[in-house]
């Protein structure tokens, strides 16, 4: 009998000088990896974009309110007493035009633009106030006073981390 050579067999097919086929399939295992991790960076970073403007905002045990489906103004009033729309500062001598401008983009539809007011917990109660009478001078009656939710209600309600209060949708 003859005998074959190191690779055991016919055709040399078995044994150590075999060599592989290419994998004709993708592996995905490091793109699902790195979807993931950009999920998580996504899900801690959105909540800290929503107010670009630091605020330390008085605490409350209010239920959060549901927002509309337009984008509500936020009015915010700093420790320094500066004012924001959104982003942008605001000096006191510009308000009442500004706050005219934002009642006259739907002064046709039946209910006024929703105002989300936030207020540093430290200033004068006045101080806010007459910043309240300047909404309600412009015919912006539907406004929301934004708190932080306080350490008891996150025991009773976990969900809600920030609350919305209902503000003065009487017009008065």
């Amino acid at each position: 009998m003859a005998m074959t050579g190191p690779s055991g067999g016919i055709g040399g097919r078995r044994g150590r000088g075999h060599r592989r086929a290419p994998i004709a399939d993708i592996n995905v295992t490091p793109l699902v990896d790195v979807m993931l991790v950009l999920l998580i960076i996504f899900m801690i970073t959105a909540p800290l974009l929503a107010s670009a403007v630091p605020i330390d905002l008085p605490e409350s045990r209010a239920k959060p309110v549901e927002t509309e489906e337009q984008e509500p103004v936020q009015l915010s009033i700093n420790a320094d007493d500066t004012l924001y729309i959104g982003e942008e500062v605001v000096p006191e001598a510009e308000l009442p035009a500004r706050l005219d401008a934002i009642a006259r983009e739907r002064q046709g539809e039946d209910k006024p633009r929703q105002i989300m007011l936030r207020a540093d917990k430290g200033l004068d109660y006045g101080r806010v106030m007459r910043v309240m009478g300047e909404l309600n001078r412009a015919g912006l009656t539907r406004i929301s006073l934004v708190t932080t939710g306080a350490e008891g209600a996150a025991e009773s309600a976990p969900t809600a981390a920030a609350a919305v209060t209902d503000g003065s949708e009487t017009g008065q």
